[in-house]
């Protein structure tokens, strides 16, 4: 036998092991804090969905990026590679490069579009930059002009700040129907990378202060089921997946997130966060799945068409990427 064999021979006893002590955590758990008491919202009914702009998303027309850019430093929290600019107003923006430009861009509009808090996200398929700089990350992607190409922005709000993260497993909302619906809406855009520390909580500056539970890292979506790299983002991946597991009883099981591609098993650390995220698609009572269905049945067709032009699809995908949507909406509101 080979090392490599051994090596995956020995991370699949690892995973069998695993799998056969690891418990889901407790999906049904009351909230220890009353959000209302303590200033937490993480949902907030919608009273205009039909009059929303899923092309230019939570911060409007108004807000998108114009005129020069300067650099202003790297970031190097994440996987992707990060740096933030300031434009000739004075507004600072974090610049992602890389496959979870587009999808990102997309997934704000949509968890915005039903009640949810999002970042002010817009995809620039060209953005030049004054006195760039060398980066430690995605060199390959910048031009030496300073040009860089599709990318999302993520507009810095003054109104606000962020002050933590929070967890699936244990926040205020733990066993309501936001945060089920927000689980829910995960799945339906295969949305696997659901690490707590892509959960944001934002503190506003009004009086009092508003904490708010947003998603702030939604990059994953649009593509796999579960970790896979080198299918990211890919909208064929999307469209054929199987995003529903089964359902029994009163309950629904999601595909989203799913065990990572096999390659992935040999990295034993890694595939053991994975798993331990497997819970947070399952065990969803159908009735609050039929709710976010609900939610996401009033945007007309030519909303959810924008939310994907706006993420820089080509006509082709932002169809077929539509229609799979629009099927999953139909498939929740059956449930």
């Amino acid at each position: 036998m080979t090392q490599a064999s051994k090596a995956l021979a020995a991370s699949t006893f690892l995973v069998l092991g695993f799998l056969a002590v690891y418990t889901p955590a407790k999906s049904g758990k009351p909230p220890k804090v009353d959000p209302k008491q303590s200033g937490a919202v993480m949902w907030r009914a919608p009273e205009d969905v039909a009059s929303r702009s899923l092309f230019y998303g939570p911060g409007g027309k108004g807000h998108e990026p114009h005129g020069t850019f300067t650099f202003d430093k790297e970031d190097m929290s994440g996987t992707n590679p990060k740096f933030d600019i300031v434009d000739q107003d004075g507004v600072k923006w974090r610049v992602k490069m890389g496959q979870e430009a587009g999808p990102e861009t997309v997934a704000s509009r949509l968890v915005w579009s039903v009640g949810y808090f999002a970042n002010e996200d817009y995809f620039m398929p060209v953005l030049h930059v004054q006195n760039m700089q060398r980066l430690r990350r995605g060199r390959n992607f910048v031009s030496a002009d300073g040009t860089v190409h599709n990318v999302r922005l993520k507009r810095h709000l003054k109104d606000e700040k962020k002050v933590g993260t929070w967890s699936w497993a244990n926040s205020p909302f733990t066993g309501t129907r936001e945060w089920y619906g927000l689980r829910v809406l995960m799945a339906v855009m295969n949305n696997w990378d659901l690490k707590d520390i892509n959960n944001s909580v934002y503190q506003t500056h009004d009086s009092p202060p508003e904490e708010r539970y947003v998603v702030s890292d939604l990059g994953a979506s649009f593509g796999t089921t579960g970790l896979n790299w080198m299918l990211k983002g890919d909208p064929a991946a999307y469209c054929s997946s199987k995003w529903i597991k089964n359902t029994s009883g009163e309950f629904v099981d999601f595909n989203v997130p799913s065990p990572p591609a096999m390659n992935y098993y040999i990295d034993f650390p890694e595939m053991a966060r994975r798993l331990s995220l497997l819970w947070i698609g399952r065990h969803i009572p159908r009735t609050d799945a039929r709710w976010m269905g609900d939610q996401l049945a009033k945007l007309s067709p030519a909303q959810i068409r924008d939310a994907f032009r706006a993420g820089g699809y080509s006509p082709a995908d932002v169809e077929r990427l539509s229609v799979v949507l629009e099927r999953r909406i139909s498939e929740l509101k059956k449930l």
